[in-house]
This record gives C-alpha cells, structure tokens and sequence, in this order.
C-alpha cells in the first residue's frame, strides 16, 4: 500500500519578536511540548514559500507550496467564487469585494470603516441592491459570501488586469481603478477597469440613497454606503495534482479559497468549519485525515488560527492560539507517529502580531517525522530553533519534491519511462504490448 504524507500547514504561525513577549515570536512564548517533540523526533529547517523578504498571502504560498508556479496563479477572486460554487466561465472576471463606510473629502471617496457592524438583515437587503449592473456589454454581478464579504463577477469581453480599489488602510481614498501596466493598450482591460469604476460610483450612490442607511445614521451608526475589491482572477489552464506529482491529494480545510483552490489544481476537499476551539478543530481534521490515509497519497490539514490571531495585532492571543493547537496535536500524536505516514508540519507565510503590514516576508519554520527521516539536533519548534535543522533553507516547490523522496516516489533523473519527463516514479506509464 502507498504511504501516505500528512501536510500540517499552521497558517501565518511565523511572527516577529516583541517586547512584550521578552523578545520572543509567539511561537517561541508558547508552551508547545508535542510539537516540540515532533522537532526532536525529525528533520527541521526553515521554508520559504517563493523568496525570503516577499510577503506573501496564503492563496499564493499555497499555490507554490504545491508546487505551481505565479505564472499558473489565477487570482484569488477567481478561487473564492470557485470555492462558493458560483462555476465562473473561463473568460469570466471574478473579484473579492466587501462592504465599507465612505466618506467625500474633495473629489475623492475616502475609506472610513471596514466592514461596519450590521444584522443580518441589513446584510441581505445590501447586497440585493448591487446585485446586478451593466455597462455597454459588460455584466457584473455581486455574489454575498459571509456577512458583508462577497465575490463581483464580470462577463463580457473583461480582463482580469485592472488594479485594486481597495487601499486596505482607513482614512485614505480608494485607489483609481485602472489597467496593469502590462495592459497598456489593451482594449479589454481599459474597458474592464471603466466598467468596474462606473460599477462601484453607482453602487456608492444606490447603497448611500437607501432607507437602511438613513435609519442607521438615526441610530448613530455609520452608513454602509461602498463597495471595494481587490484581487481580480480568471481560469488558467494547468496540470492537476495528480498530473504534476502522481499523487491523489485531499485538501482539508476551511474557507473558500481554499475548496477553490483544491477545486483548480484537482484535488478532492473535505470541507470543515472553524470553531472558537482551534485545537479541538485540529484533532478531529487530523483524526479525519488519519481515517483517509489508505485512499490518498497527500492530505494537506490546514488551521487559520494563527493567522486569525496575528490579525488581531496582540502577541497573546497569537500564543494563546498556537498553544491550544498544539494540545489538539497532543490528542493525536501517540497515533499518527505510530502510523507508516510523513508526517510534515509547517506555515505558508509569517503574520505579525503588530504593526501595519498584513504578512510579512519572514521564514517559516519546517519539521518533517516519519519512517526512514534523518534525525537532527533540534528539540524546539520555532522560527529560530529550526533554522539549525538538517533541511536548511527550503523554498516553493523543493516541499512536494522532497515529499515524493519520502514517499521514495521520487524518480532517479536520467530515466523516462513516460513521454513526459515526470518527477514522480513510476511514471504514468504505458504497457509494453506484443503486436
């Protein structure tokens, strides 16, 4: 039976070091003694999704994680509507898009307040007010997701090259909607970029004119009265997973983007929801990819705790999530290390607990236990104590090559036993036939 390599990714578990944790990372505060002995018990390095320095957003250390390269990438507001089952055509525009306070300062909208409190009721008669627009021959569309998030979707003759209207930080206008550079005289994109501007002025003025609006202001709260997006996306077309790397692979998760990115690149999903509990929702993912190991060759288990915690912007609560998961994985350990799996744990990209930047570039760290992996000196999971591991420096793709070499997967270089020069052994091969 093939084995099986069990990926733990810890999403945003780097950090920086603070003061207030006596210049320690979080995940060197916290009190963290099965993952530690996970440290002790393998192989241990530092990983860097694409380059040190890059601040990267899950959806693309993801995307490279896999082993895919940017130039593949096809935008994250392609994988969210993918991920909400909205099936966007191949030549459709999708984009992320949230509700916002406005307000006019000179001939500029400027961003007051994401994402203000709202019922639920609010929420939906919103969003059914932006819910369909047109300009020329271009149609858009607002999908609501969760609360005041949601997905724009544009058909026609659109392109995906046209910048963010969302500056991200308040008491700054909205960013000019306007094609890449790399887009300069193409017709598409300038036509895409002044269809979503006129898109977003006429949501602006139907949100700001309407009675929930004015019954909020009577009640001292303020206006939801924008829309803004980011991050525009379409199909691409490339290999499935199983293609690439000759694994079936599962993708246990939560959130949309990441069901439409399993969904893109052919993996199958088990979708989970998050509780107020991170390691309780670990256990019971790891008990579930423990129950499907003998089906699939790679299982990715993902926890956005860390990540949702370095948002936050306080060092405690990142420590206080990253201890909860640990005791989660201290309810299964005893039976994953006795199982014939890789067992890998690691993070897409570091979060830090302070400051503006919503990610940032430093590395992450890495530690692999299994049968047959080396045994190095480290005995502490942490963004230092890892770099003296055995895998040094690890970046991007060099994770799935090194998880068929574990699996021994991996191909001795020089032999073709495919037309295709596959990294994966054996090959997706064709049978000697006797005429």
């Amino acid at each position: 039976m093939p084995r099986c390599c069990i990926l733990v990714l810890l999403d945003g578990l780097g950090d920086r070091a603070y003061a207030s944790l006596q210049g320690k990372t979080p995940l060197q505060a916290a009190s963290t003694p099965h993952l530690d002995r996970l440290a002790s018990a393998g192989s241990n390095g530092l990983f860097q999704a694409i380059r040190p320095g890059l601040a990267l957003p899950s959806e693309n250390a993801h995307f490279a994680m896999f082993g895919y390269e940017q130039a593949e990438f096809p935008g994250r507001g392609y994988l969210e509507a993918a991920g909400a089952g909205l099936a966007p055509g191949r030549e459709d525009v999708a984009l992320l898009a949230h509700f916002v306070n406005l307000k006019r300062v000179g001939r500029t909208l400027q961003l007051v307040k994401h994402r203000p409190k709202a019922e639920a009721d609010e929420q939906e008669i919103l969003a059914r007010l932006v819910a369909s627009y047109a300009k020329g021959e271009i149609a858009i569309g607002y999908h609501r997701t969760n609360g005041l998030d949601g997905i724009v979707t544009m058909k026609g003759p659109v392109s995906p090259a046209v910048t963010d209207s969302d500056p991200l930080e308040t008491a700054t206008p909205l960013v000019e909607v306007e094609p890449w550079e790399e887009a300069d005289g193409d017709v598409q994109a300038s036509n895409t970029a002044a269809a979503l501007k006129a898109y977003l002025l006429w949501c602006h003025g139907q949100l700001a004119a309407h009675p929930v609006n004015a019954q909020r202001k009577k009640r001292g709260e303020p206006a939801i009265n924008g829309l803004v997006t980011q991050r525009a996306g379409r199909w691409r077309q490339v290999d499935s997973f199983p293609e690439r790397w000759g694994m079936k692979g599962l993708s246990i998760s939560s959130g949309l983007m990441y069901w439409g990115l399993a969904s893109f690149i052919g993996m199958d999903r088990e979708k989970v929801s998050d509780t107020q509990d991170p390691g309780r929702d670990l256990a019971e993912r790891l008990r579930l990819a423990r129950s499907r190991a003998a089906e699939y060759q790679f299982i990715h288990v993902h926890s956005k705790a860390p990540d949702v915690a370095g948002h936050s912007k306080d060092p405690r609560n990142k420590v206080a999530a990253i201890e909860s998961l640990d005791r989660g994985l201290g309810r299964v350990i005893e039976k994953l290390l006795a199982d014939d799996i890789v067992l890998v744990v690691t993070a897409d990209h570091s979060t830090p607990s302070s400051g503006p930047l919503v990610h940032s570039g430093e590395a992450v760290p890495f530690t692999v236990v299994g049968r047959g992996i080396r045994r190095d000196n480290v005995h502490l999971f942490d963004e230092v104590c890892c770099a003296g591991g055995a895998l040094g420096m690890l970046r991007g793709a060099d994770l799935m090559y090194l998880v068929l070499n574990w699996l021994d997967r991996a191909k001795l270089q020089g032999l073709m036993d495919t037309p295709r020069n596959q990294p994966f052994w054996p090959g997706s091969r064709r049978p000697f036939l006797i005429e």
